[in-house]
C-alpha cells in the first residue's frame, strides 16, 4: 500500500508496526522534516528514492501527499495476551464504527489521552490503513490495536485481571464525573447507529454518560464520545497522582 504525507510515513517507520520497503521523496523537498524521516528510514534499511514531484503525484490519487510518500505491507496488531502485560492500564473498545476517517479520529483522540490499547471489530481494515493513519494524524502506528473475535470474552479476562469495566450507555448510568476512571480501566463506546453489542454490554460492571450543558438529546458521535472520557480519564489520574 501506499503512504502518504510526512506525518503517515514518519509514523510508519517510527511506530515499526509495519514493514516500510521504499520511501519516495521529491528531490527538491530539504526540509528539516523530510531530513529526519529519510535519516530514520536510512537507520533502518529502507530504500530511499528521490524523483521529481510528477512522478510521486502519478503513483497517488490526490496531491495532498506533500512530496513524500512510502510503500509499506499491512500493520501488524497485537493481542490481547500484549495488553493484560501492561501495568495499570487504560484500555478502550470501539464498536460499530464503519468510516476509516471516524475511526482515525478515535485513535487520536484516544493516543493522545494516554489510552493504552485499543479493542476494534474484527474485520480486514487493510484497504483502508492510509486513511485511518492520515485521519488519526499518525497514532495509528503507536497505540497497541488488537482485533476482537470475542469482544466479551476479552473483557471478561479484564475484569478477572482487576480491571473496572465501564460503558458510554445512558440506561442506568451514572454521570462520567462520577465515576471512578482511575486505572485499571476499561471503557466500552459504540458507534452512532448501531451502538454495543448485547454480548458486550452483559460484561460491564457500570455504563456511564456525558452530561450536556442543555436539553440536547442526541448523542455524541464515537469520535467526541471517545475524546470527552479519554481527557476526563486523564484528568482523573492527573489529579490522583
Amino acid at each position: 500500500m501506499i503512504l502518504e504525507g510526512n506525518v503517515s510515513v514518519k509514523a510508519a517507520i517510527l511506530g515499526a508496526r509495519r514493514k516500510v520497503t521504499t520511501v519516495i521523496v521529491d528531490q527538491t523537498k530539504h526540509d528539516k522534516d523530510t531530513s529526519f524521516i529519510l535519516h530514520r528510514a536510512a537507520e533502518r534499511g529502507i530504500e530511499i528514492v528521490r524523483t521529481d514531484r510528477e512522478e510521486i503525484d502519478n503513483l497517488t490519487i490526490g496531491k495532498t501527499h506533500g512530496g513524500l510518500i512510502a510503500m509499506a505491507e499491512g500493520r501488524q496488531y497485537q493481542t490481547m495476551d500484549d495488553l493484560l502485560k501492561k501495568e495499570n492500564p487504560f484500555f478502550a473498545l470501539v464498536e460499530g464504527v464503519e468510516d476509516p476517517f471516524n475511526l482515525g479520529y478515535v485513535i487520536r483522540s484516544l493516543y493522545s489521552a494516554g489510552c493504552d490499547g485499543l479493542l476494534l471489530d474484527q474485520r480486514d481494515w487493510q484497504r483502508v490503513e492510509s486513511v485511518i493513519l492520515k485521519s488519526s494524524a499518525g497514532a495509528f502506528e503507536y497505540l497497541d490495536i488488537v482485533m476482537c473475535e470475542n469482544p466479551a470474552a476479552d473483557i471478561k479476562r479484564m475484569k478477572n485481571a482487576g480491571i473496572k469495566t465501564y460503558a458510554a450507555m445512558r440506561k442506568d448510568a451514572i454521570s462520567y464525573f462520577d465515576a471512578d476512571l482511575t486505572r485499571p480501566l476499561f471503557i466500552a463506546v459504540g458507534g452512532e447507529m448501531r451502538g454495543l453489542s448485547s454480548k458486550v454490554r452483559a460484561e460491564i460492571e457500570q455504563n456511564i454518560y456525558i452530561p450536556y450543558a442543555n436539553d440536547f438529546r442526541n448523542a455524541l458521535n464515537a469520535s467526541g464520545a471517545c475524546s470527552a472520557l479519554a481527557f476526563e480519564v486523564m484528568r482523573q489520574n492527573l489529579n490522583k497522582q
